[in-house]
């Protein structure tokens, strides 16, 4: 790889992380107001506000692989749906709570085990987001997860609904594995991770929360075929992202 290759590589690869955590930040945001219940409200919208924070240094580091004078706030509010690589999963609606927590800990499972390892990145911008957003995923992994127990080993109707969250959303998980060609080439050389090297770790802790919650491993699950990564997004992700840049677009250079 060039070395003006492996620069793109590495600006459309921290693009990536930081739009994951940008969407689903988003997404938690807007149980804003409308959380079950008042603690609800307010650890929502702390965990919302960790990822949005986590996609800001993504974004003021891609920003200066780039060197194209955009900022942050550019990456964030003036792309289009076609130009975020996150994952499918981030961007699934919220539905309903059960649904919320458990697209959570899937991504917040996989995350924490990835942040972990991206700590010890060679490239020590990476590396130094990394020991910062490891420790507030941890907290979004056991939020999460004594959610799932809650839900999962609660009501028949709330173990229902748990459970048919898992079947909606298990499709997309695949997809955190999934890894370019760039991003290849980046794991080679000590920058990124290897995800499917994380997945045993991962399985193996949705599995004991799973048993506690009661719920079945999803084996015969069709996966979805992904595509975040390549700017294939899902109509809702549209939807959502028009209503995210609104207030930027309205009045554009604007600042606060």
């Amino acid at each position: 790889m060039t070395p003006e290759a492996a620069e793109n590589a590495l600006f459309k690869y921290v693009l990536a992380l930081g739009d994951d955590a940008l969407v689903l930040g988003h997404r938690l945001s807007e149980w804003s107001g409308h959380a079950p219940m008042l603690e609800e409200d307010i650890a929502l919208s702390n965990l919302a506000l960790d990822l949005i924070g986590q996609a800001r240094l993504y974004y003021a580091y891609a920003a200066e692989l780039e060197a194209l004078g955009r900022s942050e706030d550019d990456l964030a509010y003036f792309r289009d749906a076609r130009e975020f690589r996150n994952v499918l999963l981030v961007e699934q609606p919220n539905g309903d709570f059960a649904a919320t927590m458990m697209r959570h800990l899937l991504y917040a499972s996989f995350m924490h085990l990835y942040l972990q390892a991206l700590a010890k990145s060679s490239d020590r911008r990476l590396a130094e987001i990394a020991a910062k957003a490891v420790k507030e995923m941890a907290y979004h992994v056991r939020h999460a997860a004594e959610w799932v127990v809650r839900l999962g080993d609660g009501t028949e109707e709330s173990h229902e609904r748990l459970s048919r969250a898992l079947i909606e959303l298990w499709p997309y998980a695949d997809e955190l594995f999934q890894m370019d060609d760039g991003e290849v080439a980046l794991s080679a050389s000590g920058i990124a991770v290897a995800r499917g090297g994380i997945a045993p770790a991962w399985k193996a802790k949705l599995v004991r929360v799973f048993a506690y919650a009661r719920l079945d491993w999803p084996a015969d699950a069709v996966i979805h075929p992904g595509g975040g990564r390549k700017g294939l997004h899902t109509e809702t992700f549209g939807k959502m992202l028009a209503e995210m840049q609104s207030l930027a677009r309205a009045h554009p250079g604007v600042t606060w």
